[in-house]
């Protein structure tokens, strides 16, 4: 190939944006990736996915909730949500009722028995918290959870799910 055909190509490929690696969007997938790599083996040694981790958090920490709702604080998809909670409704880890001021709709919250697997899964899980702070900073990792805090409040937060991270 001459010289020219090959700055033509890397010419062609320029894009009127950001470099790559100074994508917001991606070094906080990177991050991320880097935080969950250290709760995956915790999680799978109990038979836990990420998602599903995250539904059985959501729901320890209310009584009950709209489904609607605890997809969009999960921040998983509906079809997604409804797959994972097929799961764990068979493994007994939580339960469906109708709500009762609206019978088209489902309420969910833990079980006793996901109450168990929590309790069973919190001590590694916090002692991988542990290890982060004493690797980061505990002030620094305080203070990047303040500033994730204020990006998410300043760009609008709470938006659609993404299922990006499932399964």
């Amino acid at each position: 190939m001459s010289d020219s055909k090959a700055k033509g190509s890397k010419d062609a490929r320029k894009v009127p944006m950001r470099d790559f690696s100074q994508s917001l969007p991606m070094a906080l997938l990177r991050a991320r990736e880097a935080v969950m790599r250290q709760f995956r083996p915790n999680l799978r040694a109990h038979g836990l996915t990420e998602q599903q981790w995250r539904i059985l958090r959501a729901l320890a920490a209310v009584d009950a909730i709209e489904v609607t709702e605890l997809a969009r604080v999960a921040f998983l998809l509906g079809p997604s949500l409804s797959r994972i909670l097929r799961d764990l409704e068979a493994r007994g880890l939580v339960q469906r009722e109708v709500d009762a001021r609206d019978m088209r709709r489902g309420v969910l919250s833990i079980s006793t028995k996901g109450l168990k697997l929590i309790a069973q899964v919190a001590p590694n899980s916090e002692a991988i918290y542990a290890t982060i702070a004493r690797r980061y900073g505990a002030r620094k990792l305080a203070a990047l959870h303040k500033m994730l805090g204020e990006l998410e409040q300043s760009i609008g937060g709470g938006g659609e799910a993404d299922a990006g991270d499932d399964e």
